[in-house]
């Protein structure tokens, strides 16, 4: 027997059961998307929780053809930003399933 009665199996019981619920709330993040955007909004890009990028929009007075430089990093800063909101919201969704315990493996 382990400290407060509870035996292997419980534990186990437990564990997997938890376990369930991070798998249900990995699918349920995989259908959430956030949104980002750089250069006053002239790009803007959806990413969904798997950090897939769903979406691309690009204005049209931000193609430059002399200045395609300007139109990469824009590119860049709004997928990143993307894909840091992304990893905030798995955090915050992780941490209300482990109390606040950083599991490795489970945040992006």
């Amino acid at each position: 027997m382990f400290q407060g009665g509870k035996s292997i199996q419980d534990l186990l019981k437990q564990a997997q059961k938890m376990q369930k619920k991070m798998m249900e709330s990995q699918e349920a993040l995989a259908q959430k998307t956030v949104e980002a955007s750089a250069g006053g909004g002239m790009v803007n890009v959806v990413m969904n929780g798997n950090q897939e990028l769903i979406s691309l929009k690009i204005e049209k007075e931000v193609v430059d053809p002399d200045d395609v430089e300007m139109l990469e990093d824009l590119i860049i800063a709004a997928v990143e930003e993307a894909r840091l909101k992304v990893k905030e919201m798995v955090e915050s969704e992780m941490s209300g399933l482990t109390g606040g315990l950083k599991i490795p493996g489970l945040s992006t």
